[in-house]
């Protein structure tokens, strides 16, 4: 069903680690690759990307590193995945006012498809990258209490 893309997965990640640190304080694509085993090249283009829309400043050099220069507070999940991947669509079918799909003209739930995708636009512009990030949630604890389980289509990969 309906995931999170992993880009978006990683530019939380990285906010998060750089809100627990000291202001001024820098954090390199690496320092965050090698705690939350993340991949590097996708991790460092995200971190380039929200350097480019003025989330993040970039600091050059071998004590290089990103910080966080925007207020998280004003940041919307919405705001984030328009930068990050553009913009939400739930289903691959349509794209602004054309769709690519072949069964169009006998399509009976574009309506349906296109309230579900402005009711996520609509939810994802209420939730704040600040508020998110800074969540507790009691089910976390039970989720990281218990074994990680793979699917039949990840242990084949």
């Amino acid at each position: 069903m309906f995931k999170i893309n992993r880009k978006i997965e990683y530019a939380l990640i990285s906010l998060k680690h750089m809100r627990q640190k000291s202001p001024g304080q820098l954090t390199s694509a690496k320092e965050i690759c090698d705690i939350y085993n993340t991949p590097f090249d996708p991790t460092s283009r995200v971190l380039q990307i929200m350097t480019q829309y003025k989330i993040l400043q970039a600091e050059q050099g071998a004590k290089g590193g990103y910080q966080i220069i925007k207020d998280l507070s004003k940041l919307t999940l919405r705001d984030l995945s328009d930068i990050i991947i553009g913009p939400i669509e739930i289903a691959n079918c349509f794209h602004g006012n054309h769709s690519n799909c072949e069964i169009t003209h006998s399509c009976h739930i574009i309506a349906p498809m296109l309230s579900l995708n402005e009711n996520i636009k609509k939810l994802f512009s209420t939730i704040m990258i600040a508020d998110l990030i800074e969540s507790k949630h009691q089910g976390e604890k039970n989720i990281r209490g218990k074994e990680v389980r793979l699917t039949s289509s990840s242990a084949m990969k």
